[in-house]
């Protein structure tokens, strides 16, 4: 299939669902995920929903698939109104990884994938985001002993997440840091400005700032956060839009709760906290600081 968030959709399902129905697939079938996060979710929504549930196994080939997509049993697909809106829990009978797929990654989406690895060093791990501080060049020279523990310690740290909540009650949704903002903007620029990574990225900023207006977080962390994903050439603005736009959007966002948009929001490096009550002013006037010039 072609490359894309666009084209992890109902439409592509569909066209999947026919092939198997073609050949005769059954319930014994066991698809396999090769590609990145859209290939992989794609893939498990595919199987948790073809004849009810087949099985299937996960072989990311982006980092972003590594360390984030791949692991937890989250499969879905997009709508127009909103990211992920329409999806399942499915495990993976297996996530088989091989770091050597990325030397032939491009750079770009290299770095998407970063991204996500610096989410689990504000959420959960100081230590680990000191070590990206430390190891920027090495990691986007993809040098094999710092890209296996970037990805391994990510898996670790989501894997000990999911295994205390697998359905997101409570403990997993700080694997969203970031997310609220970046579906928004995602489904904004209609997914074709940024790559998911980009667009969480700028999201975890926009939750640095909130954090910070709300007196949880001190500025020295925001400033950390901002420099590291600059560093790693990541986008640190949101695109020109209207703030009430986007907070629209954000109200949409499947991890609302009665109405309120949830936000993950840091109180330190390595540690964060859910908020559902973030005043409107202050989300409008983060989002303003965030936009870009």
């Amino acid at each position: 299939m072609p490359a894309g968030e666009r084209y992890k959709s109902l439409q592509t399902a569909g066209r999947l669902y026919g092939d198997l129905i073609q050949r005769k697939v059954d319930r014994k079938a066991v698809i396999v995920a090769l590609g990145g996060g859209v290939i992989g979710d794609l893939a498990g929504f595919v199987a948790a929903t073809y004849e009810r549930g087949i099985r299937f196994a996960q072989v990311p080939t982006t980092l972003l698939a590594q360390v984030d997509s791949s692991v937890g049993g989250k499969v879905g697909v997009n709508h127009p109104l909103g990211k992920n809106m329409i999806g399942a829990f499915l495990q993976p009978q297996g996530v088989f990884i091989d770091p050597r797929t990325l030397d032939t990654l491009a750079l770009r989406e290299l770095r998407s994938g970063i991204a996500e690895v610096v989410k689990y060093g504000v959420i959960a791990d100081s230590d680990f985001f000191g070590f990206l501080e430390s190891h920027v060049d090495e990691i986007l020279r993809r040098d094999p002993l710092a890209i296996t523990h970037i990805i391994r310690r990510s898996c670790q740290i989501k894997a000990r997440v999911v295994e205390q909540d697998e359905r997101e009650a409570n403990l997993r949704a700080i694997l969203n840091y970031g997310h609220t903002t970046a579906h928004a903007v995602e489904t904004y620029t209609a997914y074709e400005r940024y790559t998911h990574g980009e667009a969480v990225g700028v999201g975890m900023v926009v939750a640095a700032r909130i954090a910070h207006a709300l007196g949880m977080l001190k500025a020295e962390p925001v400033h950390r956060i901002t420099r590291l994903l600059e560093r790693f050439g990541l986008p640190t603005h949101l695109p020109k839009a209207d703030p009430g736009v986007l907070m629209s959007l954000m109200d949409t966002d499947k991890k609302a709760v009665a109405g309120q948009v949830r936000f993950v929001l840091p109180t330190r490096i390595g540690d964060v906290q859910l908020v559902d009550n973030v005043p409107k002013d202050v989300l409008r006037r983060a989002i303003k600081e965030s936009l870009e010039l």
